[in-house]
């Protein structure tokens, strides 16, 4: 096993694979072949990033996309890129991530859609974060566009779902309520085509009332967030920051609907206030206390909207909630008297004034970002250019050089014909002496390989079965430590005797590429579930010639599955694992199955061992499906084109 391989080997420590995946990169390094160089820096960045080295992880992606660059794989400037990308996105480095993503968008090939579209989704989302709407909207229009024409997987309906709620939010920001509210109907029928979307589902009804409220017609806010009160059992489990924004949400529709019945509406608030108290959960409990600050200001007790407003205003400080701030220094500016109220009305101002001055600096910042990044493309693709000419003028130098030395040396070749057309005959008489040798020692070997054969066969082999069969028969004796000993020596005696058979059968017959890969396949989920202590069941057909599948897709086969045994030992606490491979209309389907504890898709899918999994499969053309239902457990299907 080379390092390289060694290091992707979960069956070592995660330090011992860093260290080979060093020692690979090195002795790349040395070899000095830049596609050798690129694999193995591929393997250690992602090790980097599983160590939490990320300086290392930064530096090894960037010097991987300068190799790409000088091979011209696209793809492989497109991955460097975008993995540097979702780095930075993560961080919240917005500069630095919208820079990565528009050079790897650039790079990907045409038949990477989804690629492209999940870098326009996430530029978009860069943008909205920075306030750039029309920017935000325009990549997600074309994000859109392309996941519209891909396969309804639940990734692809997931990403839909994102997209059009994204479009639906920043159309409310731009206050085109109408179109906001077609984004987030969209969004709702998208859900209702997953298998997961109920929580999409009770988001986009939420965002929808919010939009009805913002266009004045309160009867229908008040509906829809109604409908999400009476199913909270279905919810509050999985976010149970919901229901109290629901709650709150409802409370302020009637207020400023001009309901009078003020005690009801307190009781809602008061209960959204004391569920985001016991929660701990900052975002929540600033939006409830902003609420019931105006609720108790539209009353005119001071003191209790006093109370509220002064809360929102220390939580909005220390989470950096611009929006909510200025709301509460507008109440306070209010509710305070003298020259503190007017310190509270001036910090409103310079914070409006200082988020406008933003506001329109970002709007070209993107544009200024994508300007340079072009530049720098143009400015390398010029010295490409010059470096194209240099190479071809020197190659043309190098030709006239190389046909002067021709003319020269002919004439003294000329000589030696004659001295060489006599040494061939005694070369073709040499020749035909070493094939007939050859032919001599061909059939010496494999009279010699015939003979150990049969030695072992008949020789050996029946002399360890006339062994074992009188140790058995020891077995009447009594004492169970000599019965334990002999059962032993009987199962060592069986263990050579297969051993020896397998020699022999080696030795007389040939070896074909690719056969026994289900044994291969067999022994690999009989080692891990054993050593990870689970139940497992492995199911195949004969049906698939598997010497005839390349050993790219068998390869992958085989880590995808000893990646998801890693994965279940892991995180899903499981006690059981189903493997499948069946042949269905030409395709092969693999099906991992586990009853651990489940995982939400949505929030893991951009996890390092879905990725893993995710890169194998593409690389054989085939699709992955993951479905996992909460304490009940995950099925993985992947499908993979059948080649025969």
């Amino acid at each position: 096993m080379n390092l390289r391989e060694k290091s992707k080997n979960f069956d070592y420590s995660l330090q011992e694979r860093l260290n080979f995946a060093i020692q690979s990169s090195q002795l790349a390094e040395e070899i000095g072949n830049d596609s050798t160089i690129l694999r193995s820096n591929r393997q250690l960045a992602l090790l980097y990033f599983n160590t939490e080295q990320y300086d290392k992880y930064i530096s090894t992606n960037k010097a991987n996309a300068k190799i790409a660059e000088k091979l011209n794989d696209s793809n492989a400037i497109a991955i460097a890129n975008d993995n540097l990308a979702v780095y930075f996105h993560s961080n919240q480095e917005n500069d630095s991530a919208y820079y990565y993503y528009s050079k790897a968008l650039k790079y990907y090939s045409n038949n990477r859609f989804a690629s492209k579209g999940t870098i326009l989704l996430n530029i978009a989302d860069l943008q909205d974060t920075e306030k750039d709407y029309f920017g935000s909207e325009e990549n997600a229009i074309s994000a859109l566009k392309i996941f519209e024409n891909l396969p309804e997987t639940e990734d692809n309906l997931d990403n839909l779902w994102i997209l059009n709620n994204l479009i639906g939010i920043i159309s409310l920001k731009l206050g085109n309520y109408d179109k906001s509210l077609e984004y987030h109907d969209k969004a709702e029928k998208v859900s209702s085509k997953m298998r997961n979307g109920f929580y999409n589902k009770i988001y986009s009804t939420n965002n929808k009332a919010f939009v009805y409220r913002k266009k004045e017609n309160y009867s229908k806010a008040i509906e829809l967030y109604s409908s999400l009160i009476e199913i909270k059992d279905q919810y509050d489990a999985y976010d149970p920051t919901f229901y109290p924004l629901v709650v709150d949400n409802l409370a302020y529709t009637k207020l400023v609907a001009g309901s009078k019945d003020y005690e009801e509406m307190e009781r809602l608030f008061n209960e959204a206030y004391h569920i985001s108290d016991t929660l701990d959960d900052a975002t929540t409990k600033l939006q409830v206390s902003i609420d019931l600050s105006k609720f108790y200001f539209q009353q005119k007790k001071t003191d209790s909207s006093l109370k509220y407003a002064d809360a929102s205003y220390k939580i909005a400080k220390s989470i950096s909630s611009n929006e909510i701030l200025l709301d509460a220094l507008k109440i306070l500016s209010k509710l305070k008297k003298g020259e503190e109220g007017k310190k509270y009305l001036y910090e409103h101002i310079r914070l409006g004034d200082s988020l406008l001055l933003v506001e329109r600096s970002v709007r070209n910042k993107y544009a200024r970002i994508k300007y340079d990044t072009d530049n720098v493309e143009k400015a390398n693709a010029r010295m490409s250019q010059q470096l194209m000419w240099l190479l071809a003028i020197s190659g043309a130098l190098l030709v006239t050089l190389f046909l002067l030395y021709i003319i020269i040396t002919q004439r003294a070749k000329n000589k030696e014909l004659k001295f060489e057309k006599d040494q061939q005959k005694a070369n073709e008489e040499i020749y035909n002496l070493m094939l007939s040798q050859q032919d001599k020692v061909d059939e010496a070997r494999a009279n010699e390989k015939k003979r150990i054969s049969e030695e072992l066969h008949d020789g050996i082999l029946g002399r360890l079965f006339g062994t074992r069969l009188s140790l058995d028969s020891l077995n009447f004796s009594e004492g169970q430590d000599a019965i334990k000993n002999r059962a032993t020596y009987i199962k060592e005696l069986m263990t050579i005797e297969n051993d020896i058979r397998k020699v022999s059968h080696d030795l007389n017959t040939d070896f074909v590429s690719g056969s026994g890969f289900m044994d291969i396949v067999s022994e690999l989920i009989e080692k891990q579930t054993l050593a990870y202590q689970l139940e497992s069941s492995f199911n195949y057909t004969d049906d698939i010639n598997w010497e005839s599948v390349p050993n790219k897709t068998k390869i992958n086969i085989y880590r995808i599955i000893q990646e998801s045994l890693q994965n279940i030992y892991k995180h899903a606490n499981a006690n059981a694992v189903k493997i499948s491979i069946q042949l269905k209309n030409n395709v092969i389907c693999l099906s991992i199955t586990d009853d651990g504890d489940g995982f939400d898709v949505n929030k893991s899918k951009k996890g390092i061992g879905l990725k893993n999994i995710n890169s194998r499969v593409n690389e054989v053309e085939g699709k992955a499906e993951f479905n996992s239902i909460l304490k009940e457990g995950t099925e993985v299907s992947i499908i993979i084109p059948y080649k025969n």
